[in-house]
């Protein structure tokens, strides 16, 4: 009783409290959302709660990585392993973080070899158009990875005859920034390339341990985007992303003990990393638009390499691993214009590929080589029966190589009130295979567990869009609920020595387990957008997560977290933007309470011409000193000058 009395005080306190703010500016231009349907479908016909940042809102916050942007969207919680390019993790309405599908212009970007994570640290935010975010269970759209969500990211293409960008940053803690992007399109093609490269020295991500080592940071990214109108109906496209650098990093037990004898070598441990993925794709579309057909071919590689340095000052391997995935669909659509039906089909098939390469861990070869196949069908059907209401029901059925066969379902009903409010729901399940690394992976201090079967879960949301003051503020709420059964967690347990008196000289592994019971996700997301005048835009998003597993709550995921955004065009070429960020209270490994805090950042851009623009970014701007996983410390004040020229 006491919970519900707390989620409806959080409710109403909420609701209140976002009345006044904004999300961004409405233009009454009909929205079109690629990830939320097998095929891109309007906004207003989608019952997901879903985000999106466009362009305009990358260019005016002048982020160095997506995830900075992502901490402003309801519903999603970051932790960040000390400064950029550290290991970051995002979960969603307090699920896990490989429980979020992350695709680069349509090609999945989580990493078979870590956990199928995307590690949003590495993941710099330059030459992308547009970020959508769906929120909730898309596995039977997506398959596995999506049982919380999507994130879909659009990177530039060309849409001038000639483009050309160049832009330089420079900034604290000895950080650079430069890029380039050029772009040609014609009457039936276009191509576009984007270069950028960045670096870092850091600062020293172990709290409270008197040293000043200095964890630095590289990154150079390469993004390449072509298409052909091969005729009115047919087109062909191409694109191929690469991004590679280098991370330093401290051992995690020396951040749990922070002695000297463990921070010694810390500074000399830093990883190598290399992603590539490619895409190509043929869309045809008949003549009265009535059918779509779409196959393409995706393929992503990933390489990861640890180092650590010997006693005597060489450098030495520490592990090493990599994956490839390789994805064949194709998507066929039919639409009738009665009732705005339309049925959708997919076949898919996905190839998997793992390897570690690192010697030998707790007695055993760690060198291994796995693969695993995925055979996928499915299907949507949307309708309109009535004016105002919207159906939508999809299923999904996997054959997996590795696991038990699994069917998944999702179900949408959106109905519009009137042209200012829309109710919609939501309902479906979802699956989580467990990772290579979880079921044969080896490292020290791991034992992996070939037993474990995948995750499961049922969840539903209910939610209202509301248009007020001339559709100059838009209020959003979404109630959310999933129940997850065989979760997968870590168990702890000794293997040595475990009679000894003295715990220093025990040997303690952990193993991943699926958990008996159910563990639950509940929650409120609320968000609203205010077009105060043709020169201010508010922001705002509130969110309450309750995510336990057992009871007991849930590591890393505070249950309260909102943002507040202003925009204020000062003048005709002068806007800034002023953004503040609130993380709730969250317990760590150990039971340990990381405390609560508060960041607000600032940025300026000025259109010094109609070529250059120069923007200064102020992060942390009151050097708040905050930790968002224990023991590692994270940025405190900084400041970036940067040029944009473009012709």
């Amino acid at each position: 009783m006491k919970k519900i009395q707390t989620i409806a005080t959080v409710i109403t306190g909420s609701l209140l409290f976002t009345l006044p703010f904004a999300v961004q500016a409405h233009d009454h231009v009909e929205e079109v959302l690629v990830s939320a349907s097998l095929v891109p479908i309007a906004a207003t016909r989608s019952a997901n709660a879903i985000t999106v940042i466009d362009s305009e809102q990358l260019k005016n916050r002048a982020a160095l990585s997506v995830s900075d942007l992502l901490r402003d969207v309801p519903g999603l919680a970051v932790s960040r392993s000390g400064v950029q390019g550290s290991q970051t993790q995002i979960r969603v309405r307090g699920a896990e973080a490989n429980h979020l599908l992350v695709l680069i212009d349509g090609v999945e970007a989580n990493d078979p070899s870590q956990s199928d994570e995307l590690n949003w640290g590495t993941l710099t935010a330059s030459d992308i158009e547009r970020i959508e975010v769906i929120r909730g269970p898309q596995s039977a759209m997506r398959g596995s990875d999506a049982m919380a969500g999507v994130v879909n990211i659009v990177t530039r293409s060309a849409d001038q005859p000639f483009s050309a960008k160049v832009f330089a940053e420079a900034g604290s803690f000895s950080a650079k920034n430069l890029g380039f992007s050029i772009g040609h399109k014609a009457e039936r093609y276009d191509v576009s390339l984007g270069v950028s490269d960045f670096e870092s020295e850091g600062d020293n991500i172990i709290a409270n341990t008197g040293t000043n080592d200095n964890d630095g940071y590289e990154n150079t990214s390469i993004n390449f985007k072509a298409g052909v109108d091969v005729s009115d109906e047919l087109r062909l496209a191409v694109s191929i992303r690469h991004s590679d650098g280098v991370s330093e990093y401290d051992d995690e037990y020396a951040a749990k003990i922070g002695t000297e004898f463990h921070n010694q070598f810390n500074d000399l441990l830093h990883s190598d990393f290399d992603r590539l993925s490619s895409r190509v794709n043929a869309q045809f579309t008949s003549a009265d638009g009535k059918w779509n057909h779409r196959a393409s071919l995706s393929e992503s590689r990933f390489k990861n390499n640890n180092f650590k340095y010997t006693s005597g000052g060489s450098v030495a391997p520490n592990g090493a691993t990599e994956s490839n995935k390789q994805d064949y669909q194709y998507v066929g659509s039919r639409l009738w214009e009665a009732l705005d039906q339309q049925i959708s089909l997919l076949l898919e098939q996905e190839n998997e590929e793992f390897k570690q390469l690192g010697g030998f861990a707790n007695g055993r070869d760690a060198n291994k080589f796995l693969a695993r196949n995925t055979n996928s069908i499915a299907f949507e059907y949307r309708v309109d029966p009535v004016d105002k209401l919207t159906l939508a029901i999809g299923a999904r059925h996997d054959d997996n190589s590795a696991f038990d066969d699994a069917e998944t379902w999702k179900f949408e009903g959106i109905y519009r009130l009137d042209e200012s409010t829309r109710f919609r729901g939501a309902a479906g399940t979802a699956i989580k295979n467990p990772t290579f690394g979880e079921l044969y992976g080896i490292y020290s201090g791991f034992l992996s567990n070939s037993d474990l079967t995948p995750e499961q879960s049922q969840s539903w949301e209910i939610g209202v869009d509301k248009e007020l003051l001339d559709d100059r503020l838009e209020l959003k709420a979404t109630y959310f609920n999933a129940r997850l059964e065989n979760e997968i967690a870590t168990k702890f347990q000794c293997i040595q020595n475990c009679d000894n008196a003295d715990w220093m000289d025990d040997v303690w592994v952990s193993t991943p387990e699926n958990i008996n019971g159910i563990s639950k996700q509940q929650g409120l997301e609320l968000s609203s957008s205010w077009l105060v005048s043709e020169s201010v835009v508010l922001d705002a998003s509130y969110t309450y997560t309750d995510s336990t597993q057992e009871g007991v709550d849930e590591i890393r995921r505070a249950q309260n977290l909102g943002s507040l955004n202003l925009l204020w065009r000062v003048q005709e070429n002068l806007t800034i933007n002023a953004n503040t960020q609130y993380n709730g209270k969250q317990t760590d490994i150990g039971g340990v309470t990381l405390d609560a805090f508060t960041l607000v950042n600032l940025n300026a851009n000025l259109n010094a011409t109609d070529n250059l623009d120069i923007y200064l970014r102020l992060d942390n701007l009151f050097d708040e000193d905050y930790q968002e996983i224990f023991g590692y410390q994270t940025l405190g004040f900084g400041a970036s000058l940067g040029l944009r020229y473009s012709l």
